[in-house]
């Protein structure tokens, strides 16, 4: 296969219309199996291609579909984990691939295959994370051998079909389910009319509408909904189920259509495990025998999903678990759809404000879908990157501990200032016309305040760069529109986050490559995955650490994963080729050796890149976050090595202070102008002058004008904000000269209290 072609295919394998299409049109899993190795042989030209799917309680793998092989041999064929080919790609968790298989000495024989013409073999490891899910593998002619390109081909459609194949396997090995208690019922709302709570804000802006109860486990509305519906079951039934069934799908797929356009960079499968349940014979067949005996279907339907949630959420898995949550949402929308589009259950959300105890970035993006108007967490703790999804979204929310908050009809107005972190349930008129008036002055206030100019100077005419933080493409346009010099600080964990498999290569690179076009030639930052701690993927969780924050995150889990490193390097690498101002930069690196390894890993692959492709490789400037003490004392040795350095005074702050800045219970000790936190901030900056390496800012610490003159005043000359701060950070920085901004920094960092700093934060006025 030639390099075009390869691309051409790696076209086609970033096609996630191609894989929806697989769900839809399959008959039943086995018919979606069947299709899978159809569509990979087609995409690698192989004469075959077979899935094996593993079984971590006998520990053995089976062949569960096949194409070019005999379909005898499915369900046959069974290996150990290191057994045969097969095996030895699942105990090393790596591509095997060999030009005559059966010279190989751990080939293994099976008569009943009819694999004999097909000696060039390549087995591609099924995994969600550290789960261990079967093999993928393509056979052909012993003359026609796959070549490194296809490797990654193959790779690439393997990442893509994890999380499908994983649900299908799951659903598979399930036993019939058997009869579970029902759940016990939820107290009765106390219905409070008209009350004030206080929370935090977390996402600002203002909401007014009807509130919608965000209920996670929503099985008593399922079993209620059905006693409302009880009447005899039979072939009527039969045909209402169909009905539902086909509408169900198709709003799954036109929900994760609009999710691609609305949201490209995160446009994954999220609905996968729904479509796939829908085509579980064992799932559906239940709920057909039921009311076969005479239960309604919309009973039927909510019992079968009562039972499946039991069984999922007994399971000793997470990513097991979580699968409850699928089968809770389809089945609402089944009953949805069996009650003629209206459901009792909220499924019209457009325009509502959500009450919810608690949020996944999955469900963010599926209340997106519905264009909610804001959103309440209860008593909930609030992730940051919960928050800057939320932010990057542009929905109002706030937290509050206001238990009353859960007692909130559906339907009762709420009115939400996510600006000061308050909610009035059931507002009085004069309550809505003040903050509508306020809401009306502030829109015009922005507008004025988005006449930025096109460069920012200080009053002497001192150059300043202002750069955006970006979590998702929509937000390119306002921080164009707001004239952001370039990107300071790309965050890419959210494709990881949200999703329930890992993103492959040629997604990223999808993604990467929208963002550079879009900036045209404007300066990209893109930092590689900062996961970990409060950013947490299930696929990547192999045990729970006692202290996550001072865990395995960040830079320190790419090395340990090294996969996942390589495959996001690369696709940054691709994107930026022929591009001059990219730059990728390495969060929390606490020492030389971790940077140096880190380095060492991007240029192996940028080799590797230039080999497959025969083409020159752009090398982008290589920089690190400054978040960890620890590089403190090391800046003039890590700024001999770096192209530059960006601050992340969120994390060095939590750091330098021993504060947990997600926990409630010590926020008061998170304080950014602590004395050793600005000496700190003014020792790496001069390090960085010194060697003569740009040193930005990024953190939250770069919006707040309250610290905008210190910066300026120890030397920073590129601050990077999240887009809407674009014009008050601009404001600011036009009022100071370097001379007065120095004078200022001075004061602060000759103080030794805290107390002491902070009068000097409340009278400070530009000179």
């Amino acid at each position: 296969m030639s390099a075009k072609t390869a691309e051409d295919h790696f076209g086609l394998l970033a096609d996630i219309g191609e894989i929806s299409a697989l769900l839809s049109d399959s008959p039943d899993l086995q018919g979606f199996l069947d299709r899978c190795v159809v569509m990979v042989a087609n995409h690698l030209t192989a004469q075959v291609c077979s899935i094996y799917l593993y079984d971590e309680d006998t520990r053995m793998l089976t062949l569960r579909a096949t194409h070019g092989l005999s379909k005898a041999a499915v369900g046959q064929i069974r290996l150990a984990i290191g057994e045969g080919l097969v095996g030895k790609a699942l105990k090393e968790l790596r591509p095997i691939c060999v030009a005559h298989a059966s010279d190989h000495p751990d080939f293994k024989y099976f008569p009943e295959a009819g694999e004999e013409p097909y000696d060039a073999f390549l087995g591609v490891p099924i995994q969600r994370g550290v789960e261990k899910i079967g093999i993928l593998v393509v056979q052909r002619h012993a003359r026609d051998r796959f070549n490194n390109v296809e490797v990654m081909a193959m790779r690439a459609l393997t990442s893509q079909l994890a999380t499908a194949i994983e649900t299908a396997r799951t659903l598979l090995q399930m036993a019939v389910p058997a009869e579970v208690a029902a759940p016990v019922p939820p107290p009765p709302r106390v219905v409070q009319r008209s009350f004030f709570v206080n929370g935090n804000a977390a996402s600002p802006g203002y909401a007014c509408g009807p509130s919608i109860q965000f209920m996670r486990h929503p099985v008593e509305r399922m079993l209620q909904l059905s006693r409302e519906h009880e009447g005899s079951g039979g072939s009527s039934d039969d045909a209402m189920l169909d009905r539902a069934i086909a509408a169900t799908l198709g709003q799954l797929v036109e929900m994760q259509e609009a999710l691609g356009r609305k949201l490209p960079e995160v446009a994954s499968l999220i609905f996968e495990a729904h479509m796939m349940m829908l085509k579980d014979r064992s799932f559906v067949g239940a709920m057909r025998e039921r009311m076969h005996k005479g239960e309604s279907a919309v009973r039927a339907v909510a019992e079968v999903a009562t039972q499946y949630i039991g069984i999922f959420e007994a399971s000793s898995h997470d990513y097991v678990r979580e699968k409850a949550r699928d089968v809770e949402d389809l089945a609402l929308r089944m009953l949805t759809n069996l009650n003629g589009g209206d459901s009792g259950v909220g499924s019209d959300w457009r325009g509502r404000i959500v009450i919810a105890r608690e949020l996944l970035p999955s469900d963010i993006l599926k209340i997106t879908l519905a264009d909610v108007a804001g959103i309440i967490l209860v008593g909930g703790g609030l992730t940051s990157h919960i928050s800057i999804l939320v932010r990057s979204l542009s929905i109002p929310m706030i937290v509050a501990d206001e238990l009353l908050l859960a007692g909130v009809a559906d339907g009762d107005k709420v009115l939400l200032d996510a600006d000061a972190g308050n909610a009035y349930v059931n507002p009085t008129r004069d309550v809505i016309v003040r903050f509508e008036e306020r809401d009306r002055l502030r829109d015009k206030a922005i507008l004025h305040g988005a006449a930025m100019r096109d460069e920012t100077r200080m009053k002497d005419g001192t150059r300043v760069r202002l750069l955006a933080n970006i979590n998702l493409l929509s937000e390119l346009d306002m921080a164009l529109d707001l004239k952001a010099e370039g990107i300071g600080l790309y965050r890419t964990e959210f494709p990881f986050l949200i999703r329930q498999a890992l993103p492959s290569e040629e997604e990223q690179c999808k993604v990467y490559t929208r963002l550079l076009t879009r900036m045209g030639d404007r300066e990209v930052t893109i930092r590689t995955l900062d996961a970990g701690g409060d950013k947490m993927m299930d696929y990547l969780n192999d045990g729970a650490e006692p202290n996550p924050a001072l865990g395995l995150r960040s830079t320190r889990l790419l090395l340990r994963h090294r996969d996942i490193f390589d495959q996001q390097l690369r696709a940054i690498l691709r994107a930026g080729t022929g591009r001059e101002r990219l730059r990728i930069m390495f969060p929390m690196i606490c020492s030389l050796d971790e940077f140096r390894q880190a380095k060492g890993i991007a240029e192996e692959c940028i080799e590797a890149l230039a080999a497959e492709t025969g083409d020159g490789v752009t090398r982008p400037e290589i920089g690190m976050m400054v978040e960890l003490p620890s590089v403190v004392d090391l800046a003039d040795a890590f700024a001999r090595e770096a192209d530059f350095f960006s601050i992340g005074t969120n994390d060095f702050i939590q750091y330098m202070l021993g504060v947990d800045r997600a926990n409630a219970r010590v926020f008061e000790y998170y304080c950014p102008h602590h004395p050793a936190v600005l000496r700190g901030l003014k020792r790496v900056v001069d390090a960085a002058k010194h060697r003569k390496i740009e040193c930005s800012v990024c953190g939250e610490m770069a919006h707040d004008v309250r610290y905008v003159p210190f910066f300026l005043g120890i030397g920073i000359r590129c601050l990077s904000v999240d887009p809407h701060y674009l014009p008050e950070v601009q404001q600011c920085v036009l009022g100071w000269t370097e001379e007065s901004a120095a004078a200022y920094a001075a004061s602060l960092l000759a103080e030794n209290v805290i107390s002491d700093i902070e009068k000097r934060l409340l009278d400070k006025a530009p000179v």
